[in-house]
């Protein structure tokens, strides 16, 4: 097993690899105590059986920069492959800027290709590879040096059953017609704006049923604060606070060190100091947003009124066209793209667009407009065309 610690090697090899039609990659990160990914390591193979061709790049040791790798990844003529790439991604464009291309996702083409939804790679390694992986070093320390062997097979693993697995749904693409159906998927992968996180919508990822407008743009403020004292920090944004703190300090709005420290839910360190005063700047804030920056309170009233019943024919009909086409649900359609199709007079989602409208989005404007009904046909669902 090839451990490469130093620039030199690194550059040796990802000169050999130019000449290589693809390269499978991986890597190896932790998260659990920063904001942004600490890369551990980087695992790479090219085809071929040699000892040589896959090998494991120490992104830790202070001998090796990543920049051949990075001139790799902007090499047009050799096909950068990943499985279930989003995060791996995410490191190397918040880390250097830059995005492999071209770029593979053999999650998606699994999807595309009827493996199921968001299918792992021990599936596909044990389905079309043959191979079992050990998962035993999988939630190890990544950043402890030296690393273990059991870690080192384990990782080396990750790419190295990636190559058959990268032929293998390439051929099912090419031979279905629908690589440009994969292309389209990845291209919103390949959009740096993916990555990038905007502390102005935090408070969207904050549950609440909430319709107060104070409430609301408290919400907004609070977390938008939280968002930034955790990048500034690096540090996960629940050790700011809490989700249910949040909650708690936009249903309160405290407007001093003594509202604070009436806090339920707080952690102590937030009663206090520089995190203290940011909070009662962004609940000072939120009294100074106009009515056109205070969010919408989410309208349940649809539902109410019976677009639920809508939407589960909704996903009735995309169940059959699931089944039919070979392509994952949740890939075609998603639970909020069918809410929003059934309560929406012009919704503008993805399942309307491109290949999902070929697939289903057709044919769901068309249930919705009255013009086809469901059927049942022994097991099966058939759609049936309405006078």
């Amino acid at each position: 097993m090839i451990l490469i610690e130093d620039t030199d090697t690194l550059a040796q090899f990802c000169a050999e690899c130019a000449s290589a039609p693809y390269v499978t990659v991986d890597t190896e990160f932790l998260r659990e105590r920063t904001y942004y990914a600490q890369l551990c390591l980087v695992q790479m193979a090219r085809p071929g059986n040699d000892d040589g061709d896959a090998v494991l790049i120490d992104a830790l040791s202070d001998r090796l920069s990543l920049e051949p790798l990075y001139d790799l990844f902007r090499n047009p003529n050799v096909v950068k492959v990943f499985h279930a790439a989003r995060q791996d991604l995410e490191i190397f464009q918040v880390n250097a800027g830059v995005l492999p291309k071209p770029f593979f996702d053999t999650q998606v083409a699994a999807m595309v290709c009827g493996y199921g939804d968001q299918v792992g790679y021990e599936t596909l390694a044990r389905k079309i590879a043959r191979a079992s992986i050990d998962k035993s070093s999988r939630f190890t320390d990544w950043s402890r040096r030296p690393l273990s062997n059991a870690q080192k097979a384990y990782a080396l693993a990750d790419v190295t059953h990636l190559r058959t697995i990268y032929e293998s749904l390439s051929r099912q693409l090419e031979k279905s017609g629908r690589a440009a159906w994969v292309q389209e998927e990845l291209a919103i992968l390949m959009d740096p704006e993916t990555y990038r996180t905007d502390p102005e919508s935090a408070w969207e990822r904050v549950k609440t049923r909430s319709t107060s407008k104070k409430f609301l743009a408290a919400l907004k403020e609070l977390a938008r604060y939280r968002e930034i004292a955790a990048q500034s920090r690096n540090v996960p944004r629940n050790r700011i606070f809490k989700d249910d703190a949040l909650s708690e300090l936009a249903a309160n709005r405290p407007r001093t060190l003594e509202d604070l420290s009436k806090s339920r839910l707080l952690m102590r360190e937030a009663r206090k100091g520089e995190l203290a005063e940011g909070i009662l700047h962004a609940v000072a804030a939120a009294e100074e947003l106009a009515p056109s920056d205070i969010p919408e309170p989410r309208d349940t009233s649809d539902r109410r009124n019976g677009v639920e019943a809508l939407a589960e024919l909704l996903r009735v009909l995309l169940k059959a066209r699931s089944e039919e086409s070979g392509v994952a649900q949740r890939l075609i359609a998603s639970s909020a793209e069918l809410d929003a199709i059934a309560s929406g007079s012009d919704p503008n989602v993805p399942a309307l667009r491109g290949w999902r409208h070929e697939v289903f989005g057709r044919d769901a404007m068309r249930l919705k407009r009255g013009e086809i009904a469901l059927s049942a046909n022994g097991s099966n669902v058939v759609v049936v065309a309405l006078p």
